[in-house]
């Protein structure tokens, strides 16, 4: 847009190990001339590129930006709904892949469908507590970016971060799983900088935890599980 600085748009989830931030956040600080945006929700790349009907947030601090960008993106099957909460709007992206390995921990182990739709209904309350710890609305969280993400990432056998965790689940070591497969899942960092926030916000995340000591303390997946269900599904939020 002439006479208007550009608009810089997020796509990538995840949060930094020194300072807890979101990338959009990062991204804001380091273009601080330019308005800033950021995507989420349910979309796995593949599909949107095959124009399978698709349905985004996009978060940013200006109705002006939001409506550009999706005036911009928005085509036949791919849709955007808005939100003003860009601070922290991605952090339910982020934190969502830590879960999904959980989640793929469960189907490596022959769990059923009870047991990962308990982790993920006690995983979705862990994501808000930490999100409005940090300054996110707690509606964000029943939303594209929070609930539809996380059950997307959950369930597909499309999702890096629930194969990472299957084959945890399964008995292969990290080692094994990094070795065969350079391009690791988010999950895998994303989790050492969440373990630390929470800490940081003290904020009980026993999920977050149990992930944490699978894929960086060498915890056995079974172990997990067992000391996961009697840690956090004790009560409802």
């Amino acid at each position: 847009m002439k006479g208007h600085p550009a608009i810089l748009v997020s796509v990538t989830k995840g949060i930094e190990f020194e300072t807890g931030e979101t990338m959009s956040r990062i991204l804001r600080e380091h273009a601080p001339a330019n308005r800033v945006a950021a995507l989420s929700g349910p979309s796995f790349a593949r599909e949107v590129a095959l124009g399978i009907p698709t349905t985004v947030v996009c978060a940013c601090e200006s109705d002006g930006v939001a409506k550009t960008v999706q005036d911009f993106f928005t085509g036949r099957n791919f849709a955007f709904t808005a939100a003003r909460t860009f601070l922290v709007s991605n952090t339910g992206g982020a934190l969502k892949n830590i879960i999904a390995i959980g989640a793929g921990v469960s189907d490596g182990l022959g769990y059923g469908d009870n047991t990962k739709a308990g982790l993920v209904t006690r995983a979705l309350s862990e994501m808000r507590r930490l999100g409005v710890a940090c300054g996110a609305q707690a509606e964000t969280f029943s939303g594209l970016s929070g609930l539809g993400d996380l059950m997307l990432t959950c369930f597909s056998k499309q999702s890096r971060n629930r194969d990472l965790g299957e084959r945890l689940g399964r008995g292969e070591t990290m080692a094994a799983i990094q070795a065969s497969h350079p391009k690791l899942a988010e999950g895998y960092p994303t989790a050492r900088s969440a373990y630390r926030l929470a800490r940081e916000k003290n904020v009980p995340t026993p999920i977050i935890d149990e992930v944490h000591a699978l894929l960086y303390e060498g915890k056995n997946p079974k172990q997990a599980v067992r000391d996961l269900i009697s840690r956090a599904f004790k009560a409802e939020d």
